[in-house]
Formats: C-alpha cells, structure tokens, sequence
C-alpha cells in the first residue's frame, strides 16, 4: 500500500513561479509514488476575515492553477478542505487537548501578533490544531513543507501523539515533514534579495501575460556591473541569475555568465531575454489555466469527487476516534 501524503494551500491569491518550482513540482512527482491528498484549505483563510466572494473565487483559482498544472484528480485526491467537515470535528478534539501556553509559544503566532494585533484571533491561536486535523485526519505519514512550517509540523507529531498516549491507543501515526531532495528549489524574488512571494510584492504568476511578465522582469534590481572579471555576484544579480538557471537554457544561461565574469554584461539584454523565456515557460500553464476557469462545470465535478474520496478517509477516522474517546460512533 502506497504511503500517505497529504498537504494544503490557503486560497488567497495566484500561484507564482515559487509556488510552481517549490510545492507544485514536487506534487506532480508526488502523485505517482504516494497515495496523495492536497486541499484548498479555505477554513484557514477565514483568520483574515475574507468577503464570501472573494473566498469562492480565490479557491475556482487554485483548483483550476493546480489542475492546470498537472495534478491529475485520477491520480491525487483534489479537494476543498470546509466540503470535509470531519476534519472540524477532529479539529474541535485536538483543542481539548491543546494547552494555551503551548500554543502562544508558536512562532508563526507571535509574528502575527506582532503585524496585526488589532486581529488576534481564536483561529490564529489554533492555527496548529487545524493543521494537525488537516494531517492526522488521513493519517498521513509524510507532509510536503516549508521551513517556516516546521515548528507546526512538530505541533502535529505532538497533538497525535498526545492523543495516542491520553486514550492509550495506536490510532494516529507521527507524520514526518518531506522533501523530495536535499535541497529544494528556492525561486527568488525580483526586488534583489529574499525568495519571491506574494506579500512580498516580488512574483510573477503563472497567469501573468506576456506584457505583465516583461514590464516585472525590466523593473527587477541590478547595479551598475562588475569591473573586475569573474568577481562574485551581489543578491540581486545572482537572483536574476537563479531564475535564468530554472527557466531558460543552459546555452543562454553560460552566454549571460560569461558576459558577466568578462565585464561585458549588459543587464537590459538579459533581462529582456529572461522575460522571453519566463513566458514561454508560463504560456502553455496559462492557457490552460484560462481554459479550465470557464468551465465551471468541470471544476465543480472534480471538487465534488475530491470530497467523497477525501470525506471516506476522514469519516472512517472520526468513527474510530468517536469510539476512542466514547462517543457514539455514527
């Protein structure tokens, strides 16, 4: 039997270039190899109090992004995480087994205390015990994430085996945080340091047309050029460099290198040559993109499907747990 993968994306915008070479491409891989859940998680949204609309157009766009590029329904289960509401009732048992103090300690807590502290919400607290519901829920063994998620990773291994040793069962396995290789793909921003990111204001997205692409890439950071051969690049000339190595060719790629170790770079030329190849790595995800978001007919039966397959996992999980805890199970 295939090992249980599970991760989530919350709906609040595009999928950039990050999200594609981060999370995106190891899914594509992912679906193949491991029995794999991925879920729009639109209850995690709601921390920032999200208007109706912009809550079903924001998950139409992801689900159409992941469709369109490459997440096959047949292989992976597809789904929106508020059509699972197991998951909400596993969510409400973790908190009875979440302590207060425990969970301020989160660091992901205590920065949006600090960036929004007219909005420290019930749902930020418990962000963890969500996430853990989210995981536990199938009882994944492995999650797909980020280094800035790994303090929450370590909360979910908590909040299983917390629940295992209170009701001394073996029912929820400890998932471990995954990786595909030893190191992963980081995509850089085009404001000249850190990784690109939509709070950031620094992405391009795979929905970007061909004129949007340009007049980003024309606007990124450079310096003046370098008057010593082969010196070291600064951030924000290698970060152009970083994403000419993901998207263009090898040849064009060493043309551009060379030019920079001899002194001879002219950054317009490479920047227009990188806009030209950022997009026509986009155009075909784009079109496709475009083509799936009219079709609302088809989103809605791969929505639909994605949730029984995902709401069978859960309910046999929340009977068992309803059984543990000494409820009646439905």
């Amino acid at each position: 039997m295939k090992e249980i993968v599970v991760s989530g994306i919350r709906p609040t915008g595009n999928l950039h270039l990050g999200n594609y070479f981060g999370a995106v491409k190891s899914f594509l891989q992912m679906q193949h190899d491991y029995n794999c859940y991925f879920f729009i998680a639109d209850w995690h949204s709601l921390t920032t109090h999200p208007h109706p609309d912009n809550i079903r157009r924001s998950v139409k766009t992801i689900l159409a992004e992941y469709l369109a590029c490459g997440i096959d329904p047949e292989l992976a289960t597809i789904y929106i995480q508020s059509d699972v509401r197991e998951v909400a009732e596993l969510y409400l048992y973790l908190n009875m087994n979440a302590y207060l103090g425990e969970l301020e300690r989160v660091t992901s807590f205590k920065d949006k205390v600090r960036k929004q502290p007219d909005n420290v919400n019930a749902g930020l607290l418990t962000y963890p015990s969500l996430m853990a519901a989210d995981i536990i829920i199938h009882k994944a063994v492995k999650v797909p994430v980020g280094k800035d998620q790994e303090q929450n990773m370590e909360m979910a291994r908590k909040f299983a085996r917390r629940f295992n040793t209170i009701y001394d069962v073996d029912c929820f396995p400890e998932p471990d945080s995954f990786h595909l290789s030893e190191k992963a793909v980081k995509v850089p921003g085009l404001d000249g340091s850190g990784k690109m990111g939509k709070s950031e204001g620094n992405a391009i997205y795979l929905i970007d047309d061909e004129s949007t692409i340009k007049k980003k890439v024309m606007k990124a950071v450079t310096d003046s050029g370098p008057t010593v051969p082969n010196s070291e690049k600064p951030e924000a000339i290698q970060n152009l460099f970083s994403l000419m190595d993901i998207v263009s060719e090898k040849e064009t790629y060493d043309f551009f290198n060379d030019q920079y170790n001899n002194c001879a770079i002219r950054y317009g030329d490479m920047k227009k040559q990188l806009a030209v190849d950022i997009n026509a790595f986009c155009a075909p995800i784009r079109e496709r993109i475009l083509e799936i978001q009219s079709n609302d007919a088809y989103l809605d039966e791969v929505a639909r499907a994605g949730a029984e397959r995902a709401r069978i996992s859960a309910q046999k999980t929340i009977r068992e747990v309803r059984e543990i805890i000494g409820f009646r199970a439905e």
